[in-house]
């Protein structure tokens, strides 16, 4: 599954739901958390239920993430047990303070997916880890609970809550601290070999900031950016997409390599390539939609 785009649809929103499903947009959230009110989330969680079962083997059901509510409220065991029973593929893990929580919902999806008579490990996590001041420091210790993971989010709305703060200046910057925890991200995720995603652009009125942020993100090693209204769809989806340039140096570094597996360095077009290069090359592959 490619994460270019995940774009977020409240659980409780059927239209949007369909509309979202039918767009370009990578994969599709359905929010049971921050967009659902505390009354409706029963009948959101069901609707979201049968949604995924009513998916089932449909090409989009792989790229439908659920994003349920946090531990420790009343809603996280049902919502997990109702969207493993599902099939759902991947859930999104909001407010993950660190390795603790990750490897609870591990033991939670293991006995659930028994239950369903699903394979362990089935169920892929997309965990929310920076959504409070001090889970940032916890981003070091995923290494041993991390065999779930299909990506790691920063998210700055809830971070600068936290700290009591805006998440953005006048310009549009983000904050120190969100700066600091975004760059944290990146690199963890880095460590863990898995997308980061980046938070997303709180004003779908204006494009040009958008636009300018997704393609800073991408140049900065972000494999995607969540999205928040159909229409930052496309802007996003290229920013994330590599040139035909781009793809064609990655193609002649894959097949070089190939040729030469032996080889730790060669050179190309006179210049220098080694095996960081082939690992670039890997990469560009992959969000190009060529695996790698």
């Amino acid at each position: 599954m490619r994460l270019r785009s995940p774009l977020f649809a409240p659980g409780d929103a059927a239209r949007k739901i369909a509309k979202a499903i039918d767009s370009a947009a990578d994969a599709v959230i359905l929010d049971l958390e921050d967009s659902v009110a505390a009354p409706a989330k029963p009948d959101a969680r069901a609707a979201v239920a049968a949604r995924l079962a009513g998916m089932a083997g449909a090409p989009r059901a792989e790229a439908l993430i659920v994003r349920v509510n946090p531990p420790g409220t009343p809603w996280y065991l049902a919502d997990l047990a109702a969207v493993v029973a599902a099939g759902v593929a991947t859930v999104m893990l909001p407010k993950c303070a660190g390795a603790a929580d990750l490897g609870r919902l591990d033991h939670h999806l293991e006995a659930l997916e028994a239950a369903a008579g699903r394979a362990i490990g089935s169920v892929r996590v997309v965990a929310i880890v920076t959504e409070t001041a001090a889970s940032v420091f916890g981003l070091g210790g995923y290494a041993p609970v991390a065999g779930r993971l299909a990506a790691l989010c920063f998210g700055a709305e809830d971070l600068s809550a936290d700290l009591g703060v805006a998440p953005r200046h006048a310009d549009g910057a983000l904050n120190a601290a969100s700066a600091f925890a975004r760059a944290q991200v990146l690199l963890a995720a880095g460590a863990l070999g898995v997308p980061a995603l980046d938070t997303p652009w709180p004003d779908p009125r204006d494009p040009a900031g958008l636009e300018r942020e997704a393609r800073a993100a991408a140049a900065d090693g972000f494999g995607g950016k969540i999205l928040i209204h159909p229409a930052q769809i496309d802007a996003v989806n290229a920013a994330f997409t590599p040139s035909a340039e781009q793809v064609r140096w990655a193609e002649r570094v894959r097949d070089a390599f190939a040729a030469n597996p032996d080889a730790g360095v060669f050179a190309l077009d006179g210049k220098m390539v080694d095996r960081p290069h082939a690992k670039l090359a890997q990469r560009v592959l992959a969000a190009a939609g060529q695996g790698g």
